[in-house]
């Protein structure tokens, strides 16, 4: 299963969810637009799709600071991170 791509600035909205996907950036690339996406999108769910082990942990820290809990799911060669607010159930 691959996962699919989208365009409009790597964010796409799904209802209450927000995915952000950097796929193809290296860091601190991911991490930047998961930052902007948890300051602007604050006390959603984000979905975060990254492509390499260095932009999973780097994402995941940032999200941890910030008090979200994160599920790591392996999809083939790449990873999708649910970013789960302070406060809302997993």
């Amino acid at each position: 299963m691959q996962l699919e791509r989208s365009m409009h600035d790597g964010e796409r909205r799904i209802p209450n969810v927000i995915e952000v996907d950097v796929r193809g950036f290296s860091c601190p690339v991911p991490v930047v637009k998961t930052k902007k996406a948890i300051e602007t999108n604050p006390g959603k769910e984000l979905t975060v799709l990254v492509e390499t082990a260095v932009s999973k942990e780097n994402v995941s820290r940032l999200a941890q600071n910030q008090g979200y809990s994160v599920s790591i799911e392996s999809v083939e060669d790449e990873y999708k991170l649910t970013l789960t607010p302070p406060g809302k159930p997993e």
